[in-house]
């Protein structure tokens, strides 16, 4: 199982660190819908999952594979037209 690290200051400024699973992030752009890409940082590269069926198991990217979907994305080659 991939572990996600989360870590925030306690109350003495000491920073407090947390594993448990990943923490999944979304768009601001995704709106109620729950329709979204969710993804979250692993070690080594990165997850995604879609937010309607968060109970299947993500798909894992190697850094390398992220930045070229990213990159990919971003020149409008997975349009779909």
């Amino acid at each position: 199982m991939d572990v996600a690290i989360q870590a925030h200051r306690g109350e003495q400024g000491a920073e407090v660190v947390h594993k448990g699973e990943p923490l999944w992030r979304r768009s601001s752009m995704c709106g109620n819908e729950n329709e979204c890409l969710e993804v979250a940082v692993r070690e080594g590269g990165m997850l995604a999952r879609d937010s309607k069926t968060p109970d299947r198991s993500p798909v894992r990217f190697t850094a390398s594979a992220w930045r070229a979907f990213l990159h990919a994305v971003t020149r409008g080659e997975l349009s779909g037209s």
